[in-house]
């Protein structure tokens, strides 16, 4: 291994945090956002809140193979409901509303 590499790794080593700071944060295989419900079936195990926990689960489980995060999968469905009409802006600036996806 040679000195600049060397360097460059120590460099990597100090910068890590930073490189993930905006990485989603993980339970387990799960979004952290679907452990909510966790603690509260902890504290009331029932039917209800394990069923809830599932529907919780599994929703996240979802939005991930659909390659969204929870903020993302918000901001997809406020799109959605809004539709392509932007009443306060002038038609030339008009887009088309267009899913990649």
């Amino acid at each position: 291994m040679t000195q600049a590499q060397e360097i460059q790794d120590t460099q990597e080593q100090l910068n890590w945090h930073w490189r993930n700071s905006m990485r989603v944060v993980r339970f387990f295989s799960f979004d952290a956002r679907a452990a909510l419900p966790i603690p509260l079936l902890l504290v009331y195990a029932r039917v209800s809140t394990i069923v809830l926990t599932i529907v919780f689960l599994v929703f996240f489980r979802f939005l991930e193979k659909k390659g969204l995060t929870f903020p993302a999968a918000l901001r997809n469905f406020r799109a959605w409901i809004v539709g392509s009409d932007r009443p306060g802006w002038i038609g030339i600036y008009h887009r088309k509303f267009r899913d990649y996806g």
